[in-house]
Parts: C-alpha cells; sequence; structure tokens
C-alpha cells in the first residue's frame, strides 16, 4: 500500500451559459471520473460560478433552472455562485434556483436582510474520503454590494468572514479547499494573508495553464467558457494527513467528443426555451432601425424607455445595445432578447452638468463610437454612438471628429454647476469607460429589470 493518498479535483469557472461548448467540457468530465472509480480514488467535481447567463435563450427563458439540470447531469458535487446568479436573477428566482439541485451550494457571504443565509446556501462542507481524509470546502462570492442591495440581500465583505470561517474549519480538516468567485488579484491575496491549501477561482477568467503555487497555496483558474478544464491533484501523506505534493493545470477540453446525454437535455432545453420565448409583446407595423455609428430610431427609443423608467431629466445609452434592427410584425420576447442580450440594467445618477458635457463630449470621439467592448455585462460588439432623450446635442462633423458645439436641457443651455438626474445604464457606473459618470455620488440601480424589459415596456406603449 502506497504512504501516500491521491485526491483529484475537477472545476469549471465562468461558462457563462456557452452551452454549445458544455457538452464537450462534460465528456472530459466523465471520463476522468470512471478513470478515477476504476483505480478506487477520492475525486471532486467543483463549479465556481457564473454557469447561467441570461445572454442564452435557454438560461433566459428557465432563470437558470435549465443551467442546474445540466450541472446535475454533469456530476458535479459542489458549486457556488457568481455575480451572474447572484445579480441578474430577482430574489425570488434565485432562492428557488437550486431546488432541484443534486448538488451543494456553498456561499459564505451571502444572507437574508433578517442576517439569516438562505436555505439553500451552507458557508462550507467537510467531505471525507474512503481513507480518512477530510476536506473543508468553503464558497465564497464577489460582492457586488449596491445590487445584491437592490435586490434585497445582504452581501458581506469575504475577507471579514474568512477568519472566523477558517478558525471553525481548519480543526476539523486535513486540508481546506476555496470555492473562489472572487477574481484572481483577490485570490493572491488570500494566499499571502490565509492558510489554504487550495483556492480554486473564478470571476476574472483568468486562464492558468499550470496552477500558480503561492505561499504554499495552489490557485487555479481555467479561463471562461468551459473551453478548459481545471484539474489538481494533492498528494497527502497516509500517516501524517499532510499535503506533501501540490499540482494543477487548465487542460484543453474543446476537441473532446460532445458528451449525446448532454446533447440531447440541451436540446429538451432548447425547446422548452422557445416555447417561453416565442410569447408576443407587440405589433410593430414598421421597421425601427439601428446603426452604431449614425442617429437612428430604436436607440433613440430605448434611451426615451429609461428616461421614463428612471423617472430621469434626461438619458444617454450606447445604440451598441441593440444588436439588430427590429423588423415588422410581431415582436416576441425572443426577438427582443435577440436583440438585446445583456444582463445590463437601468441606472438613474445625480450628475453635474459640466461632468455630462464632459462626458458627452468623449461619447463622439471616434475611439469611443468603435470601442470594442467585452465584458462589465455587455454581449455587443461595439460600444456605439449615444442616443439621447430629455436633451439635443448640436453637433459639428468633420471628417476626423464629431465635435458637440451645443447641448440643450429642457430648452435652455446645460448649466456646469446644475446637478441633472440622468437615465443609463449600469455598466457606465463601473469605472473604466466614463470616469465622470462612476464617480457619481448617487446611484440607483433598477433590479432585476434588464434593457429588454425596458424596450418592451417602450414598444408596448409606443405601438399600442
Amino acid at each position: 500500500m502506497s504512504s501516500f493518498i491521491p485526491l483529484h479535483f475537477y472545476h469549471t469557472n465562468d461558462l457563462h451559459s456557452n452551452l454549445e461548448q458544455w457538452p464537450a467540457a462534460v465528456s472530459y468530465l466523465n471520463k476522468r471520473r470512471h478513470f478515477h472509480e476504476t483505480k478506487k480514488e477520492s475525486a471532486f467535481f467543483l463549479d465556481i460560478g457564473d454557469h447561467a447567463d441570461r445572454v442564452h435563450p435557454i438560461t433566459e427563458a428557465t432563470r437558470g433552472k435549465g443551467n442546474v439540470k445540466l450541472l446535475n447531469q454533469a456530476g458535479i458535487h459542489h458549486a457556488t455562485i457568481g455575480n451572474n446568479e447572484g445579480i441578474t436573477l430577482s430574489k425570488e428566482e434565485l432562492d428557488t434556483l437550486y431546488d432541484d439541485a443534486d448538488f451543494k451550494v456553498l456561499l459564505a457571504n451571502l444572507f437574508n436582510e433578517n442576517g439569516k443565509r438562505p436555505s439553500w446556501a451552507e458557508p462550507f462542507d467537510i467531505i471525507e474520503t474512503k481513507e480518512g481524509i477530510k476536506v473543508g470546502l468553503i464558497g465564497l462570492t464577489i460582492p457586488f454590494y449596491p445590487f445584491y442591495k437592490e435586490l434585497g440581500w445582504d452581501i458581506r465583505d469575504p475577507l471579514e468572514l474568512l477568519p472566523e470561517l477558517l478558525e471553525m474549519i481548519r480543526p476539523q480538516s486535513d486540508i481546506i479547499v476555496l470555492l473562489s468567485h472572487l477574481g484572481y488579484p483577490q485570490d493572491e491575496e488570500l494566499a499571502r494573508n490565509f492558510d489554504i491549501d487550495v483556492i480554486i477561482g473564478a470571476h476574472t477568467h483568468h486562464l492558468l495553464k499550470t496552477s500558480v503555487l503561492l505561499n504554499d497555496t495552489l490557485i487555479a483558474q481555467c479561463g471562461k467558457n468551459s473551453y478548459y478544464v481545471g484539474q489538481m491533484k494533492l498528494l497527502v501523506d497516509r500517516q501524517t494527513r499532510e499535503v506533501v505534493k501540490k499540482e494543477g493545470a487548465a487542460v484543453d477540453v474543446s476537441n473532446e467528443e460532445p458528451h449525446p446525454q448532454t446533447q440531447a437535455l440541451l436540446h429538451q432545453l432548447k425547446d422548452e426555451a422557445e416555447e417561453v420565448l416565442n410569447s408576443p409583446i407587440v405589433d410593430v407595423p414598421y421597421p425601427i432601425s439601428v446603426s452604431w455609428t449614425k442617429p437612428s430610431l430604436f436607440p433613440d427609443l430605448l434611451a426615451e424607455g429609461v428616461r421614463e423608467w428612471c423617472d430621469a431629466d434626461i438619458a444617454m445609452l450606447n445604440s451598441g445595445l441593440l444588436l439588430e434592427s427590429l423588423e415588422p410584425g410581431s415582436v416576441t420576447l425572443k426577438d427582443l432578447h435577440r436583440l438585446c442580450p445583456h444582463p445590463i440594467n437601468p441606472c438613474l445618477l445625480e450628475v453635474k452638468g459640466a461632468v455630462l458635457k464632459e462626458t458627452i463630449a468623449y461619447a463622439f470621439t471616434e475611439k469611443m463610437i468603435h470601442l470594442p467592448l467585452k465584458g462589465l455585462g455587455f454581449r455587443g460588439e461595439i460600444l456605439g454612438r449615444m442616443a439621447f432623450s430629455g436633451m439635443e446635442i448640436v453637433v459639428e462633423e468633420t471628417k476626423a471628429e464629431a465635435y458637440v458645439k451645443d447641448i440643450i436641457i429642457d430648452g435652455k443651455p446645460l448649466e456646469s454647476d446644475k446637478i441633472y438626474k440622468l437615465g443609463t445604464a449600469d455598466m457606465f457606473t463601473f469605472g473604466p469607460l466614463y470616469p465622470g459618470l462612476s464617480q457619481s455620488s448617487s446611484k440607483k440601480y433598477f433590479m432585476p429589470e434588464m434593457m429588454r424589459d425596458v424596450l418592451a415596456d417602450k414598444l408596448k406603449r409606443y405601438f399600442q
């Protein structure tokens, strides 16, 4: 008998409902499960969040429950949630998301407003292998405070909770594994400051083809969309129960033969989603066009809808939010999801006139109009030209750039010192695109409504 016991961990993270790739990942997971069962070795199968993303029609129609069915079928043992599960669903939808889960959801830093953890989540779990090795698993997710608060949750700082959790779990465990949907920089900080054996990470989509050993903590993350699956191996001394070796890698599974049962389940879920999303919303008598580089009616309508929805003085939105023009005829939920697939919420900001002027001037630069954007909830191609409601922008076009000559609000020129109530997209409050908007001290997020909900409401009122 070997004096060392091997423990194996397999993980997926940040699938973002790239469901066409999932059958290949499941095929690989099943092969590895069968391999370890044959060798009578312990293997754990984990998902680290953002499996569900409402960009996909199946996730949109089932509000993530289709993703749970797929995780069940893949034989996942434990999962934590990402921000896509946490803040793109209503509180009621998240509260029932895992009703039929065959796996445990580990999440230590989410609470109801009464201070109790939700019934579907446990802060940690301790598993004992057949050799008597005890593995303590903890789950944490990134705390997007204002969004969770708007939805009726109390999300807490992982760094404040972790010391007490570790103090509780360490005496009961030989090995501690953290399921972290916090992002790679945060994982590095945790590795430097806490006694954790393994951190399996997500959120920032880092592809660590070889897992990183930092301060004796092994950190893994396998990109996004499940083109890779994480595989980690620990050797544990049979006598002392100490880990003597840690190694891990991200394995390319993109060319695996798709798992047939997973494909069959996807076909079934697709049919169910079609039935839900084919619900008609409104009849549109004529085409409504979108241009990403010139003024067009479709973005103008959406901007007007956001201004009304947020009860704002003015609104501005990038036309790239709308992926195609709207054709005449019956418009369904499926159409609006296809045209506006982003998990982006309306937001109300209080903005000083001077900041507004600077932001609008920057929005008219070729750089910003043609900016290819990934992340921040945006699922389009380029940012696109801004559309406005409640204000008139006087622009002088040159060959190189468009120059904003004047901004008229409520029939008067913009006042630099005046505070305006601006309706816009939440992604402009996150920092890098328009710093002036992100630094607004007053922000109200409308949750869980997304831009396509605003669009549906506006089209109904516009055409009925």
